[in-house]
C-alpha cells in the first residue's frame, strides 16, 4: 500500500502537498493504464498491440519515408513540461541537431511563452529573478493574473502562513474573478478583462508624477536603459483613459500606485491570466517595469515571479525544447549558438536551421494544410488543450502519421493516433526537473511501471538509434544530465555542479551553479548586472491594446478559462480520483445574477455557449464571482467525459507575435437557456446543484499521509 507524504526538508513544499499530489497513488495503476505499444493499420482500424521493435521500426520508417519525400520539416514533434529534462534533451538533439528541423515545441508554449519573453526583453534571460524564500521578506505581494489558492495551493499557504505570522504584510489579487484567492486576500482589483497593461502604465506614471521620491533614480542610471523614453510616452497618455481601460475606479489606481510606492519588497507573482494573451508579454514587460523603476529586484523579498503550470516547463527550456531554442538558453537564429551547439553534437556545420520551428498552434495549422506531414506527441492532450478544438481534430484527422505516447489509453488524442506508446509515469521513473524558482530535483522510482512501458527518453533514443543517429547510446538518465549540463557552461541557467552524482546526495541545487562546489543561487541580479549586452535591464514603453476578439451584440459576454482547484490538465489522471472529482463532479459556466436574469437563465440549468467557432453545452452556476458582462468556464473537461463540453472548442487561436502563446484568457460568448424539453430528451434530468460542494478549496495536506 503506497502513501504519499510532504517531504519536510524540501525548500520547495516544506512539508506540503495539495490533494492531488495526496492521491497521486490511486492513479498509478488504473484500468486505463496503457501497457503495450499499440498501432492501426489503417487510420479507419481499432489500435492493435504490437511490439517495440514494431512500433520503432514504424517511427522510423514513417519519418524516414515523409522526410525523404517532402524534407525534414514534415516532421515535429510537440512535447511537454510534464516531460523530464533528459528526454526534453534527446528530442532536442535528435530533431535539431540529427534530423535538420527545428519544429519541437512544447504545451509550456500555451502557458510559459510570454513569461519567456518578457524575461528575456527585459531582463536578457529567461528564469525568474527570485525564490520561494523572498514570501518571508515581502512586505507587498502583488498576485495577478493567477488564482493561486487553487493552481498553485501549496506557494499560496507560504503566503497564507507569513500572513497569520505578520498581519502587516499587504496581499493584493488582480484577477476579473472573485476567486478563493482574491477573498484570501487584503485588497481585490477586479480589473476588465485585457486592462492589464493600461493598470501598469497608470501605476508606473503615478509613481512617476505623484511619487518621484520612491523612483530609484540611482538603480537606474546605473542599472537600466530605456527610462527616459519610457517618461516620455507615459506623460503623453492621459491617465483617464488608462482609468477607463481597466474599469476600475480611480481610487483604485492611486491607492495600488501608494502601495506600491511605499513598499520596502514588493514581490509580484503572475500566470496565465497575463501570459495567454495576443500581447502577453508586453503585459509582463510593464508588470516588470514597475520592479525596474523602484529598484525592486535582485534583494530578498523583491521581483517579479512567473508561476510554471508543470513540473518541468522551466526545465523543457532549458533543454532548448521550444522551437526557437537551443540548449543552455541558446536561440536558433543565433549563428555563434548554432555552432557551439553543432561542435559540441559533432554535426556539420549548417545541420541546425537558423530559423524557428512550428511553435504548438502553427504545427496544428501546418497539419491541417498538408505541410506537416508527422507528428509525434508525447506528455500532453491536445485534443483538450489547444484552442479551437475543431481545427485541432481536422488537423490530426488530416495528418499522415501521429505518434502518442502516454500513460492511459484512450485520451482524447490517443484515440486519434496512428501509433500509442506506453510510458512509465511520475513514481515510475527517475525523473529531473526544474521548478518555478529555478530548483533542479531529482527523484527516484518508487514503483515498477506497469506491462511494458519504458520511460520516455528511452523511447527517444530507441528512435534515434533505429534512424541510423549516433550519440544516442545512453544507459541511463545520469549519463543524458551530465552530457546535457556541459552545454549550459557560462550560460545564465549555468548548471555545471548540478551533476548527476551530486543530485543523488543532495536531491536539488538552484542554478546558476558553475561548479560542484558552488551552493546553488537563490535570486538572480544581485549584483544588478543584467543578462543583456550592456549588462543593463530594459524598460519598455508598451501601449494598451484591446482584446483580440471583442464583444458585440451577437457574442456580448467575455469569457475567460481556467482551473479548479481539484482537478489538473485534461484530466487524464485526477479525473479518477473519486474524492477529486466530488469537488468538481461536472464543467460548468459562472454567470452574473444580472446576465442570467436577462436571459431566463436558473442557476444549474443546462445552457448553450456559443463562440464563433462553436457551441458547448453545460451546466450554469448563478454566482457574483464574476462581473456583470463576464463568464468563467474550467478547461478540464474533454470529449471522454462527454461530447461538446469542452472550452477550447470556443476558445480563439491568435497569438502573441512574438510569444507565440494563445489568447486563451479572452473569447466572445453568448449563453442561451437550453429548453427544457431538449436538455430532458438529448441530456437527461437536471442534475442536483454541486455549488455549495465543488466551490470549495481541496484542503492542503501537510505532513499527513494520503493511503490509497
Amino acid at each position: 500500500m503506497l502513501r504519499v507524504k510532504g517531504v519536510t526538508e524540501c525548500r520547495a513544499n516544506r512539508g506540503r502537498i495539495c490533494a492531488k499530489g495526496a492521491t497521486l497513488p490511486q492513479v498509478l495503476h488504473t484500468d486505463d493504464r496503457l501497457k503495450y505499444p499499440m498501432a492501426r493499420v489503417r487510420r479507419d482500424a481499432p489500435l492493435k498491440r504490437v511490439s517495440w521493435y514494431e512500433a520503432i521500426e514504424r517511427i522510423a520508417d514513417r519519418f524516414t519515408t515523409l522526410s525523404e519525400r517532402y524534407g525534414p520539416d514534415a516532421l515535429a514533434f510537440y512535447g511537454s513540461g510534464q516531460l523530464d529534462s533528459a528526454t526534453a534533451y534527446l528530442v532536442t538533439k535528435l530533431f535539431k541537431g540529427r534530423l535538420g528541423t527545428n519544429n519541437t515545441d512544447s504545451n509550456s508554449r500555451l502557458c510559459m511563452a510570454s513569461a519567456v519573453a518578457a524575461y528575456r526583453s527585459s531582463l536578457g534571460s529567461d528564469g525568474p529573478p527570485t525564490c520561494y524564500d523572498d514570501i518571508d521578506h515581502a512586505d507587498l505581494i502583488l498576485i495577478v493574473g493567477s488564482n493561486m489558492a487553487d493552481a498553485h495551493p501549496v506557494t499560496f499557504d507560504f503566503i497564507a502562513a507569513r500572513k497569520r505570522r505578520d498581519p502587516g504584510l499587504r496581499v493584493v489579487t488582480i484577477d476579473p474573478r472573485r476567486t478563493h484567492t482574491a477573498e484570501a486576500s487584503d485588497l481585490h482589483i477586479p480589473i476588465r478583462p485585457g486592462g492589464d497593461i493600461a493598470l501598469f502604465n497608470a501605476i508606473a506614471k503615478l509613481l512617476i508624477e505623484s511619487q518621484p521620491a520612491h523612483i530609484d533614480e540611482a538603480f537606474l542610471r546605473e542599472h537600466v536603459s530605456g527610462y527616459d523614453e519610457l517618461t516620455q510616452f507615459l506623460n503623453a497618455l492621459d491617465l483617464d483613459d488608462l482609468i477607463n481601460a481597466t474599469g476600475l475606479p480611480a481610487e483604485t489606481l492611486h491607492d495600488l500606485s501608494r502601495l506600491v510606492a511605499e513598499s520596502e519588497r514588493f514581490l509580484s507573482f503572475y500566470c496565465m491570466g497575463l501570459g495567454q494573451s495576443t500581447v502577453g508579454m508586453w503585459k509582463i514587460n510593464c508588470l516588470i517595469n514597475l520592479h525596474l523603476l523602484t529598484g525592486q529586484i535582485g534583494r530578498p523579498g523583491c521581483g517579479p515571479f512567473s508561476l510554471t503550470g508543470q513540473p518541468n516547463a522551466m526545465g523543457g527550456r532549458e533543454c532548448g525544447l521550444l522551437a526557437h531554442q537551443l540548449p543552455g538558453y541558446r536561440t536558433v537564429d543565433n549563428h555563434d549558438d548554432r555552432v557551439a551547439v553543432e561542435q559540441f553534437w559533432g554535426v556539420p556545420q549548417g545541420r541546425i536551421q537558423p530559423v524557428m520551428g512550428l511553435t504548438a498552434i502553427e504545427m496544428f495549422r501546418s497539419l491541417e494544410q498538408g505541410r506537416l506531414k508527422a507528428l509525434w506527441i508525447a506528455g500532453t492532450n491536445p485534443a483538450v488543450s489547444m484552442p479551437d478544438l475543431y481545427q485541432t481534430r481536422r488537423a490530426l484527422d488530416r495528418a499522415d502519421f501521429v505518434v502518442v505516447q502516454d500513460c492511459y489509453h484512450p485520451t482524447e488524442t490517443t484515440s486519434l493516433a496512428d501509433l500509442v506508446l506506453p510510458v512509465a509515469g511520475w513514481g515510475e521513473k527517475e525523473f529531473i526537473s526544474t521548478n518555478s524558482e529555478r530548483m533542479v530535483s531529482l527523484s527516484h522510482p518508487l514503483v515498477a511501471p506497469p506491462g511494458e512501458a519504458w520511460p520516455d527518453w528511452k523511447i527517444v533514443a530507441a528512435v534515434a538509434r533505429r534512424l541510423g543517429c549516433s550519440g544516442f547510446d545512453h544507459a541511463d538518465t545520469a549519463e543524458v544530465w551530465d552530457e546535457f549540463i556541459k552545454l549550459t557552461a557560462g550560460r545564465p541557467c549555468d548548471m555545471r555542479g548540478i551533476s548527476h552524482r551530486r543530485l543523488q546526495r543532495e536531491r536539488e541545487l538552484q542554478w546558476p551553479c558553475p561548479s560542484q562546489t558552488h551552493p546553488g543561487t537563490q535570486r538572480r541580479y544581485v549584483d544588478h548586472h543584467f543578462a543583456t549586452p550592456d549588462g543593463r535591464a530594459r524598460l519598455f514603453a508598451r501601449r494598451h491594446r484591446p482584446p483580440c476578439e471583442s464583444v458585440d451584440h451577437e457574442f456580448p459576454l467575455a469569457l475567460t478559462t481556467g482551473r479548479v482547484a481539484s482537478q489538473w490538465h485534461s484530466m487524464t489522471r485526477t479525473g479518477k480520483v473519486r474524492q477529486l472529482v466530488a469537488k468538481a463532479p461536472e464543467p460548468f459556466i459562472e454567470i452574473h445574477p444580472q446576465d442570467a436574469t436577462a436571459r431566463e437563465i436558473d442557476d444549474g440549468v443546462l445552457v448553450h455557449v456559443v463562440s464563433r467557432r462553436g457551441t458547448v453545452c453545460v451546466r450554469a452556476r448563478v454566482c457574483a464571482s464574476v462581473g456583470e458582462g463576464r463568464v468563467f468556464m474550467p478547461f478540464h473537461w474533454g470529449d471522454q467525459f462527454q461530447s461538446n463540453v469542452a472550452a477550447n472548442y470556443l476558445t480563439i487561436a491568435a497569438t502573441g507575435r512574438v510569444s507565440k502563446e494563445p489568447e486563451f484568457k479572452l473569447c466572445a460568448v453568448e449563453v442561451r437557456a437550453v429548453p427544457a424539453t431538449i436538455a430532458e430528451e438529448e441530456y437527461g434530468p437536471t442534475r442536483a446543484r454541486t455549488n455549495d460542494t465543488s466551490s470549495r478549496r481541496p484542503d492542503l495536506v501537510s505532513v499527513t499521509e494520503a493511503v490509497t
